[in-house]
């Protein structure tokens, strides 16, 4: 008798281990076969939702039924999530209830306008290019501004993480509070002293960064040169400009390796060789060593430069047209003799 008694306690023990394994399994065993990230839209289904993870896990069924039991067809949060080795379905279902999404990184380059960043942006975010446009544009006007050009200062060259689901206003917001963190009482003062407006400071940022190719070392020296021009009257003639205003044209799809006598006279408020002055705005988009380099220009003489061929992305300055001729004819002849055209 005690014989059998013990036995069905054992058979318990095994039915009730074996049903608990299977529902250990089930809810908290690992279910994912390989690592990966899944999208998923705002007006997803439930359908949409197991497919989108299908191909990340062993067993659909098993998460379906979890999905089902907690409630995920009517409680799920967009979003971008990391399918992780070693996770059990609830794992799964609990991150995407709660919304807990991983950020994309975003580089923000030295684009030329913004509908070329909104571009390279969008690829990676829930919202297409016209979206993320046409709200920026209501931002802009909200401002006080003409159009999403005129918002470029806000933004910095540099890589930033964002959400895939991040909204236009979210996204602006990050850049308009990195903003005004720079624009510190102290850099403030310094921008009254120099006589120029922000957008002056900008416009000429953009000059420098480009011509220095985002070397830091040569910008305070190239700030000061253009600033000399500028303060005697000169014409900026700085060839960034021309090209920025041939780009512009072809909407960036035609790339200027050469500026060239002929492309001199290219009509744009932005060409510094065809206008006096301080282009309406800046060229591109910057990072902070420029404006902090208009912002402490070097205080020299030079009022003219040309690239050395003998250090490639530096430049030759001088205050002598003279010595500024034969500079010229040395880098001329370097790129005839790399028949760059």
């Amino acid at each position: 008798m005690k014989k059998a008694i013990l036995i069905i306690i054992l058979l318990v023990f095994v039915v009730a281990g074996f049903f608990g394994l299977r529902f250990y399994n089930k809810y908290f065993g690992n279910n994912v076969e390989k690592d990966g990230y899944v999208l998923i839209p705002h007006k997803a289904n439930f359908n949409q939702i197991l497919d989108s993870i299908a191909p990340y896990i062993k067993d659909r069924a098993s998460f379906e039924a979890v999905a089902k039991d907690k409630g995920l067809a009517a409680n799920f949060k967009a979003g971008r999530y990391h399918i992780q080795s070693g996770k059990g379905n609830t794992d799964l279902v609990n991150m995407i209830k709660a919304g807990n999404q991983t950020a994309n990184s975003f580089r923000i380059g030295d684009f030329g306008d913004m509908y070329q960043m909104i571009g390279k942006v969008t690829k990676k975010t829930e919202l297409d290019s016209l979206h993320f446009v046409n709200d920026l544009n209501v931002v802009a006007q909200e401002k006080g501004y003409k159009d999403i050009e005129d918002l470029k200062k806000y933004f910095f060259i540099d890589t930033y993480n964002f959400f895939w689901t991040v909204s236009p206003k979210e996204f602006f917001a990050k850049f308009e509070d990195q903003y005004n963190e720079f624009w510190t009482s102290e850099r403030k003062n310094k921008e009254q002293q120099s006589g120029l407006s922000r957008e002056q400071i900008y416009a000429l940022a953009s000059i420098v960064y480009k011509e220095s190719g985002g070397k830091k070392d040569e910008m305070k020296t190239i700030a000061g040169l253009y600033l000399n021009r500028y303060r005697k009257g000169m014409k900026l003639q700085s060839d960034p400009t021309v090209i920025y205003a041939i780009n512009k044209q072809t909407n960036f799809k035609e790339p200027i390796k050469r500026v060239l006598y002929k492309h001199l006279s290219t009509p744009s408020p932005y060409n510094t060789y065809a206008n006096a002055g301080i282009p309406p705005g800046p060229i591109c988009v910057v990072d902070k060593n420029s404006v902090d380099a208009v912002l402490n220009a070097e205080n020299n003489n030079y009022i003219f430069m040309c690239a050395d061929p003998a250090r490639f992305g530096y430049h030759k300055f001088t205050a002598s047209a003279e010595e500024h001729a034969v500079n010229a004819k040395a880098y001329q002849d370097w790129l005839n003799s790399k028949n760059i055209k």
